[in-house]
């Protein structure tokens, strides 16, 4: 059964299938990797360095993307996973590459079927998993994202 809007429309959903289906608009992993650089250099993230690096986990080769830009708290990891949403906008006269909302979701599948995200703001510590091997496992109807966030408000500084 679809999922309804208060008004008892359908809304869409996306099947899993499409985050392997998206991959294959980059043709080559160098296309993709782009993608997760221009990322980390729009305007609003403002990352001054950018790191790429490989290693095996658990017999499983695995790239890992780094920057220390501004990080991302909830609305904006939730944001950043979902499919064709950007409300990116110029800062300081420079515009943002990232502007249709699709290409960490098309690179990061295109590079393997599973992608973590860990984010570190100012106000938040945030995990999300882009998955296509968790929603094999689960047997998924649609796209599942799961998203964690420790928010740290005013009064607990201290706690995370």
């Amino acid at each position: 059964m679809a999922t309804q809007a208060d008004r008892g429309v359908p809304l869409s959903t996306l099947c899993p299938k499409f985050l392997h289906t998206n991959s294959t608009s980059h043709t080559w992993p160098f296309s993709a990797i782009a993608e997760l650089i221009d990322n980390a250099y729009d305007p609003d993230v403002s990352a001054k360095q950018f790191w790429i690096d490989k290693t095996v986990v658990q017999g499983q080769e695995c790239l890992s993307f780094m920057d220390n830009g501004n990080g991302l708290d909830h609305e904006t990891m939730h944001k950043m996973l979902s499919f064709g949403y950007s409300d990116k906008v110029a800062v300081n006269g420079l515009e943002p590459i990232g502007i249709y909302g699709n290409g960490f979701k098309s690179g990061s599948m295109r590079l393997g079927k599973d992608a973590i995200v860990f984010s570190k703001s100012k106000s938040a510590r945030c995990v999300g998993m882009l998955s296509q091997t968790y929603l094999e496992e689960i047997d998924a109807k649609q796209i599942i994202v799961p998203i964690v966030c420790f928010e740290q408000g005013e009064k607990d500084k201290n706690i995370l």
